[in-house]
């Protein structure tokens, strides 16, 4: 997977020993999508997503989401769990990323 990614103004990056998707504004974090690997190797449970007070609004959540399920989409590994409101919603708003779901 790769370990950023440039959307909506912020940089997303994977943290894999945090277990979580990060998004700065510069050196500001901006927010996190938190997930757990499941028992089942093949999935990952988004628990929640976090945008910092003074981010919201600037379509970070959608940012963190987006660049979260794109990666695990390349990389043909793991399915998604979305436990997260956020997630589960972003998800129904758009429909192309629905075959990750379990």
């Amino acid at each position: 997977m790769s370990e950023q990614a440039r959307t909506s103004g912020v940089t997303v990056r994977h943290e894999p020993g945090e277990s979580r998707w990060a998004a700065y504004d510069g050196p500001e974090l901006a927010g996190v999508a938190v997930y757990e690997l499941a028992d089942d190797p093949a999935r990952v449970v988004f628990t929640h997503t976090v945008v910092r007070d003074g981010f919201e609004g600037r379509g970070v959540g959608s940012a963190l989401a987006r660049a979260a399920l794109d990666e695990l989409r390349a990389a043909g590994e793991r399915r998604v769990e979305p436990q997260c409101p956020f997630i589960a919603g972003w998800i129904g708003k758009h429909p192309d990323y629905a075959d990750l779901v379990v």
